[in-house]
């Protein structure tokens, strides 16, 4: 055997085609993390954030809401409303994202925000709201209706929380299902690796709002509901990840990180809102468990819960189908040699 051969020989052996492909895919996954990070982060742009406007008479609110509809790039989607305690009650339910109350009788309106619902947005309300009122000889007195607690730096931590538990889903499952085999043999084994599945969604729901509240004290109250979210985010995740196990084998786990982190994680809303994120962000992150986790704790934290049942439902599909896949391709592999 010639030196060049045996070189040859040498890196087939320390890389096979196997490993050459797996690791082409990581590039591959490596450059749509990027590219997903930085093209939804690098231009924040508001664009159609939901907003009410009232006043004490209708023709003021109309002519008011037509003035910000046609603001050039089209950053409000205004909706008039019949007073301010209407206005001020679609924001805590979560139906706009803001109000301005138009005072007729003077030249202050009043401009009312949430930063519960995300510093940068709140951030974003004030200053179109404000150059549009000063535009018109008006000033604006901003009243945050639903702030962000103190020790919820511009109101992220509902969202750091729920990408913790993201990372907690794929990670138990990857676990659960490499460690004897990347596909599950039978059904049995499928059940047991969801049951043991559902066991950590338990205990991870519960640490992880145990520390984001009391221990910490950055999300405010709602500890029962926040561990119930945490369960069911941890388990959505991590049965998606065991689904497409089952489907992909070791491939999966890639696809799981593709599905929660690359695309999920830049889209769930935590440093810019879906108002603030370029149209394929923000249509997919409400229909991904990051982004349905991180609106559900908000909802839950500052809003008493209004506006987290969509979510809720987001995360229960992904669970329930996840759930059914797996055990759907242990059953179709049950006559496969065990691993």
């Amino acid at each position: 055997m010639t030196p060049s051969q045996g070189f040859l020989a040498e890196i087939k052996d320390a890389v096979t085609t196997r490993a050459a492909l797996l690791v082409l895919g990581v590039l591959v996954l490596q450059l749509a993390f990027i590219t997903s990070y930085i093209g939804a982060f690098h231009h924040p742009k508001p664009s159609e954030i939901p907003i009410a406007v009232a006043a004490p008479a209708a023709p003021a609110a109309e002519r008011a809401a037509q003035q910000l509809g046609a603001l050039p790039g089209d950053p409000l989607d205004p909706r008039v409303v019949d007073d301010g305690a209407a206005a001020l009650a679609q924001v805590r339910n979560r139906d706009v994202d803001g109000a301005l109350v138009i005072d007729p009788a003077g030249r202050t309106d009043r401009l009312l925000v949430a930063s519960g619902a995300g510093a940068s947005l709140s951030q974003a309300l004030e200053e179109v709201v404000g150059a549009a009122e000063r535009a018109q000889g008006r000033t604006v007195q901003v009243t945050d209706v639903a702030p962000a607690a103190r020790g919820d730096s511009r109101g992220l931590s509902s969202f750091y929380l729920v990408i913790g538990w993201c990372v907690g889903g794929y990670l138990c499952a990857a676990i659960l299902a490499i460690s004897a085999g990347a596909r599950p043999a039978n059904p049995h084994r499928a059940v047991i690796r969801l049951g043991a599945l559902l066991a950590y969604a338990i205990a991870a729901g519960l640490l992880g709002a145990v520390i984001a509240g009391p221990v910490l004290d950055a999300l405010p109250g709602a500890l029962w509901g926040l561990w119930g979210l945490g369960t069911l985010v941890v388990f959505a995740v991590g049965a998606l990840t065991l689904a497409l196990q089952g489907l992909a084998g070791v491939v999966g786990i890639g696809l799981a990180i593709l599905l929660v982190v690359v695309l999920g994680n830049p889209s769930a809303g935590g440093a810019y809102p879906y108002p603030l994120l370029p149209p394929f962000w923000s249509a997919i992150g409400p229909a991904l468990p990051p982004g349905a986790g991180t609106y559900a704790a908000r909802s839950l934290t500052y809003f008493d819960g209004n506006g987290a049942g969509g979510p809720t439902l987001v995360l229960a599909a992904w669970a329930a189908v996840g759930a059914a896949v797996t055990l759907t391709c242990a059953t179709l592999h049950r006559n496969r040699p065990t691993p």
